[in-house]
């Protein structure tokens, strides 16, 4: 391992065990829901993440969702939206993760929520939940993937002061507008040689969940580097997809969501939904993947795997495949898997070598992938920082 290496993985090891990363999901559900075509008797296993799409999934009505993450302080943040959901009325609700602030959360939290929090959830909320909501700064400022924001908030503002046209692109009522609005008063000015340097630097890129494998990839894989990927990303989201729903940048550069632009359970119907015992069907827990299927009987249809492949295809396979074969023997017939790569390829999948029935194979035998039909659904996506998106039925 070289030095860099090693202080990369210090640093990213720093951010991820110590902190709460995720403020809100950096998946797009919409993409999810086609892709995953969840049904009455589905159970999803989905890594927590901020727990807006295990939130999002419920609302279609599956038989379970299993929140699982190995960093519990994401799984604090979504046993407090659960706590809220049950306990508090709409407007409340809203005023909490829809805006990301209110004024008396301190007071509320002690009353109200607190009691319905695990044992390590009420430990950290009571240490940081007047930090996170009850100051003027939004919680969606707040955690480090906040921070990020932050610093890219500032930017804007004070480096290439260019706040007034963001806001301005945001509420355009068209896609030759947003266009118009980006090549005349945004690609130039904000696109310098000191922004370019620093969405390269594994430090900033480990405040929102980016380890050096990831970029690697992209950078082995993408013509121009990480800093090219992230300028055409932005540059597709900005100049070529609609931004009127696009809640997941406009949470980041606002500090809030409005009531027509947000993630689904933060919509009254929805919230009622998920209040009337929807939301009782999240089960969370604190592990990884291979821990959590090896220590139940779950029986699982649907795998919402993120993009965490990709931080084990390098030195840690052998989790990946330990993984895999966890999978594999808790997968429902007809199961099917989903996840996303910052790279453009994840060649290192159908690598993975596991066992069925007594007999050695790999994920390319095993496999079956939509990849027409990944491509167009990724084409579509809101977020669109993702290299690739993959949708596979499981040979089981």
């Amino acid at each position: 391992m070289s030095v860099g290496e090693w202080v990369s993985g210090r640093v990213f090891n720093l951010v991820h065990r110590h902190n709460l990363v995720y403020n809100t999901c950096w998946e797009d559900p919409r993409l999810d829901r086609q892709a995953l075509k969840i049904g009455p008797d589905d159970t999803i296993l989905v890594i927590t993440s901020a727990g807006c799409n295990a939130l999002d999934y419920v609302l279609c009505n599956p038989r379970r969702v299993y929140a699982v993450d190995m960093n519990p302080r994401q799984n604090a943040l979504l046993e407090l939206k659960i706590a809220g959901i049950r306990k508090l009325d709409f407007e409340t609700f809203f005023l909490i993760f829809g805006e990301g602030r209110f004024r008396h959360m301190d007071e509320l939290y002690h009353d109200v929520l607190r009691r319905e929090l695990t044992p390590f959830a009420r430990r950290f909320w009571d240490k940081y939940v007047h930090r996170f909501f009850g100051k003027k700064r939004s919680f969606y400022f707040r955690g480090t993937a906040g921070a990020f924001a932050r610093v890219m908030n500032t930017y804007l503002t004070r480096v290439a002061k260019v706040r007034p046209w963001v806001e301005r692109i945001l509420d355009a009522q068209s896609l030759e507008e947003q266009r118009e609005i980006y090549d005349k008063h945004l690609q130039q000015q904000v696109w310098t040689p000191v922004l370019r340097f620093l969405v390269s630097r594994d430090t900033m890129l480990s405040l929102v969940g980016v380890p050096r494998a990831q970029r690697q990839q992209i950078e082995s894989q993408y013509a121009g580097g990480i800093a090219q990927y992230v300028q055409d990303a932005v540059e597709a989201v900005f100049a070529k997809l609609p931004l009127a729903d696009n809640y997941f940048w406009r949470v980041y550069i606002m500090g809030s969501y409005t009531r027509s632009c947000c993630p689904e359970y933060l919509k009254e119907e929805n919230f009622n939904l998920l209040k009337s015992g929807l939301v009782d069907r999240i089960d969370i827990h604190t592990d990884t993947v291979e821990g959590f299927l090896a220590s139940h009987d779950a029986i699982v249809s649907r795998f919402v795997l993120l993009d965490h492949m990709d931080w084990l295809s390098g030195r840690y396979f052998p989790i990946l495949e330990r993984e895999w074969q966890a999978i594999f023997d808790h997968a429902a017939p007809g199961a099917r898997a989903i996840w996303r790569s910052g790279g453009l390829r994840t060649d290192f999948v159908d690598r993975v070598k596991i066992e069925l029935q007594g007999r050695p194979v790999t994920l390319r035998e095993q496999l079956t992938y939509h990849r027409e039909w990944a491509q167009e659904l990724h084409a579509k996506c809101r977020v669109h920082t993702y290299g690739s998106f993959y949708i596979a039925d499981l040979n089981v």
